[in-house]
């Protein structure tokens, strides 16, 4: 959630979410990947480092820091490219099955969140365990509701199922 909300305070207007279990290559991928401002090359040396921010509230930045620091620990890594005027592109790696890899939590609450949280922003929401897929794009969505708000208890109802139903699915196998 908190790589989102850079790319969310990068001004992205497309944001494109996908996280991938693989159990035969004992993988767990997330990419976040936006069209926001990008960074510059030397911010993007720096953004590992908890005391760089672009935060005017605190004088750390942690999300990036820690994230790295916990697909280290499991195994894994952290990849970022960026490009000023284009967007950012953040991938990251674990051991699937590390004893270190901290858990996914409640992914689809998490997400349904986001997409509640900034209807403004187009969301395309990609989970894949194995050879299974959950995708959600919510250009059609918010086609279909013609301006109705997706907070709309109705709407938001048949958000929170869609999301349950095709997350949880999918994790029934795991």
């Amino acid at each position: 959630m908190d790589i989102v909300q850079n790319s969310i305070a990068a001004d992205a207007k497309n944001i494109i979410i996908e996280i991938t279990e693989n159990s035969k290559s004992d993988l767990l991928q997330m990419i976040v990947q936006d069209d926001g401002k990008g960074m510059d090359p030397d911010f993007l040396k720096l953004i590992v480092n908890p005391f760089t921010t672009t935060r005017t509230t605190r004088k750390v930045g942690l999300g990036i820091p820690l994230l790295k620091e916990a697909a280290e620990l499991a195994n894994g890594s952290l990849e970022i490219e960026s490009k000023q005027g284009k967007g950012t592109i953040l991938i990251v790696r674990f051991q699937r099955s590390h004893i270190d890899r901290m858990p996914l939590g409640d992914l689809a609450s998490t997400l349904l969140s986001l997409v509640v949280s900034y209807p403004e922003i187009h969301f395309l929401i990609r989970y894949c365990v194995d050879d299974k897929e959950f995708l959600y794009d919510d250009e059609p969505i918010k086609k279909e509701l013609a301006g109705l708000s997706i907070s709309n208890p109705d709407v938001l109802a048949y958000m929170r199922q869609l999301f349950e139903r095709g997350i949880h699915a999918l994790q029934k196998n795991i």
